[in-house]
């Protein structure tokens, strides 16, 4: 049943945000928490997104803005790492509190809250109309790459912001998803590398055992055929239906960090 969960979610999440260029981390963290710590939840789930944006590149990437790749992309990488070493940084925190219901015992950390915050923060941007509508200027690309890296390094939550700059840009909808796709890529890339530092090495975050380790990879090739399915049959789906959906889900991925349930 687990392996079912997280690869049909992988799948419908890696299908439906192809061409809206977010949503698979969101919709992935939460069912990994399930099974790992929240923080090495980020890190399962950032394994499954850079996995899946290396076929995204391999299909889409060719239509990439080299342009908007260097202006936006490099700063996001750089972000990329301090984001995810702020993760690390908080990550041992002790609980704040705990309480039970009934036999379960919810634990509230640091970064349950400070991802919960996050993830209601971005549920704005998804489900209220005049934060749904924001767009940025091309002049502000350095400071787009580097909230969105930061983000994506710290919780995974970059897309959102990197399509809120990226759709106004004046490129084609084809470049509009290359683009995403490649430098969603070189971020996943940037705090996988920084999570196995801060997590792995230096002991903190314990490693993944046999099992986490074929759920992760049940949520890959879940998550690769949804790209191939959504590559050919999705490509109609409204970016309002996928943001409605989004937002709704990161509400309540938020309620549950705050209640520490999650």
């Amino acid at each position: 049943m687990d392996y079912l969960i997280i690869a049909l979610c992988a799948f419908l999440a890696s299908s439906l945000t192809l061409y809206s260029g977010f949503g698979l981390g969101t919709l992935l963290l939460p069912v990994f928490a399930l099974f790992f710590p929240v923080e090495v939840a980020v890190g399962a789930t950032a394994l499954v997104h850079g996995a899946n944006n290396i076929l995204k590149v391999a299909v889409v990437g060719r239509n990439a803005d080299r342009d908007l790749v260097l202006r936006f992309g490099l700063p996001a990488i750089v972000a990329a790492f301090a984001g995810a070493a702020a993760l690390g940084s908080i990550a041992h925190l002790g609980e704040v509190f705990s309480y039970t219901i009934g036999s379960r015992l919810a634990v509230v950390t640091p970064v349950k809250l400070t991802l919960g915050t996050l993830m209601f923060v971005f549920a704005l941007f998804e489900l209220v109309p005049g934060l749904r509508a924001l767009r940025f200027d091309r002049k502000y690309l350095l400071v787009g790459g580097l909230l969105s890296g930061f983000f994506g390094g710290f919780s995974g939550h970059q897309g959102a912001l990197r399509a809120a700059f990226l759709t106004k840009v004046g490129i084609s909808p084809q470049a509009f998803v290359g683009t995403n796709a490649l430098i969603g890529f070189l971020v996943d890339l940037a705090r996988i590398v920084t999570y196995g530092s801060v997590f792995f090495l230096a002991g903190s975050g314990g490693g993944f055992d046999r099992g986490q380790w074929l759920l992760i990879a049940a949520g890959c090739l879940a998550a690769f055929a949804g790209v191939l399915v959504g590559k050919r049959y999705l490509h109609k789906v409204t970016m309002g239906v996928i943001q409605n959906i989004t937002g709704t889900l990161l509400l309540g991925i938020a309620a549950a960090l705050f209640t520490g349930l999650l």
